[in-house]
């Protein structure tokens, strides 16, 4: 008995850890091809603006000189999902 208890407990715990993993709406897939798309729309900018970043540092510094962007590339960055939103755009300003 205490044995059935303990497997039951054990995979009630995996499945909970699991799903707490998975983002909801399958928002990895979608920051990640609008990742892809800033770094094609954004390619010259990022050799002019932030050379010497990369990864998390790039996109802030993208960020950070928002007024310098060319178009496509702020088109892109605006598209860009927000950390933890689950993939939904940011809202419009």
């Amino acid at each position: 008995m205490k044995v059935g208890a303990l497997l039951m407990m054990a995979a009630l715990a995996t499945a909970a850890a699991a799903q707490a993993q998975a983002p909801a709406g399958g928002g990895s897939t979608d920051r990640q091809a609008a990742r892809e798309a800033v770094m094609k729309a954004c390619d010259s900018d990022i050799k002019s603006l932030c050379a010497d970043k990369q990864g998390r540092e790039m996109m802030m510094c993208l960020r950070g000189n928002s007024t310098k962007l060319s178009a496509g590339c702020s088109d892109a960055m605006a598209k860009m999902p927000a950390r933890g939103s689950g993939g939904a755009p940011p809202p419009a300003q």
